[in-house]
């Protein structure tokens, strides 16, 4: 039984097709009729905006949340979010690399718990949210941009968005469209800049697809609750070289180094950006979800 939904699930991944920014219209923000929950937002370790000398997408993520009530924006630090967003752009090959690493954990973290089948037998496309970011790229240059959300609870990847754009077919004034996010556009120096506009436009893309994997984003654990049966029993890798910290921060004490590649087991803790876990010989401690995939 295990074997056959690991079968359903790669074949739902591998028969997922790339997704391009269309030339005209340009496209439609998703709506949500309710919030999935609140994101705190982060900058990725691709930040490929500031090679275009644009700043930080933020505040244009925050209008994009606030615009299509798909999510609410965490205005109070105290209070935990839902989920981690992080941004990455650049070119194709870095962000698809990166987008494509958060993948990778989503849908083994399904795969693992057994509920793969169920869960993305719900999500739109036939479950291809999962695997439609890999082989984008072409001759011409583009402008791509991802983004992938974390479970704050468990340090997992739950699901990720990637846009492709070569020439933009947006606008933030009133006429086309966009004038919601205009002032976010304008303030980070993306409006009236071609690569900003581009990268604006990638971001919408990639925000839909994280839309499109709803179905995934609720069955995830929210602070202080039970963790959902795709989530449960799960391990964390750590993406690079890190430490597991005798406390939630990066200036406590080191337990331990771990190498990229290294399971961890999440008790189900978290403070901020980090969470509690604890590894195969038994050591307990910290580690941020930054340096998990």
């Amino acid at each position: 039984m295990r074997t056959s939904t690991y079968l359903l699930a790669i074949g739902a991944m591998a028969s997922a097709t790339p997704a391009f920014a269309a030339k005209n219209p340009p496209p439609e923000l998703t709506k949500c009729d309710r919030s999935i929950g609140t994101i705190a937002l982060i900058d990725g370790d691709v930040a490929g905006w500031s090679e275009y000398g644009l700043g930080s997408p933020r505040a244009l993520l925050n209008a994009l949340a606030t615009e299509s009530g798909c999510f609410t924006p965490q205005t109070d630090p105290s209070v935990p979010a839902r989920f981690l967003m992080t941004a990455v752009a650049g070119n194709q090959e870095e962000v698809d690399k990166s987008v494509e690493m958060a993948k990778g954990a989503a849908g083994e973290a399904l795969i693992r718990s057994g509920a793969a089948g169920s869960i993305l037998s719900k999500v739109p496309f036939g479950g291809s949210a999962l695997g439609m970011f890999g082989g984008l790229g072409g001759k011409k240059k583009t402008v791509a941009a991802g983004l992938k959300i974390v479970s704050p609870m468990t340090g997992q990847a739950i699901a990720s968005g990637s846009g492709s754009v070569r020439k933009t077919t947006i606008s933030f004034g009133n006429a086309g469209g966009f004038g919601w996010a205009s002032d976010a556009a304008s303030a980070a120096g993306y409006q009236g800049n071609k690569n900003g506009e581009q990268l604006a436009e990638a971001f919408i893309i990639a925000f839909n697809q994280v839309v499109a994997q709803r179905a995934l984003l609720e069955a995830a654990p929210a602070p202080g609750g039970a963790a959902s049966p795709a989530s449960a029993s799960t391990s964390a890798v750590v993406a690079v070289d890190s430490h597991i910290y005798a406390a939630p921060a990066k200036t406590a004490a080191q337990v331990r180094s771990v190498r990229a590649g290294t399971e961890l087991n999440p008790t189900g803790k978290r403070e901020g950006l980090f969470v509690e876990v604890t590894d195969n010989y038994g050591t307990t401690g910290w580690v941020s979800v930054e340096d998990l995939k």
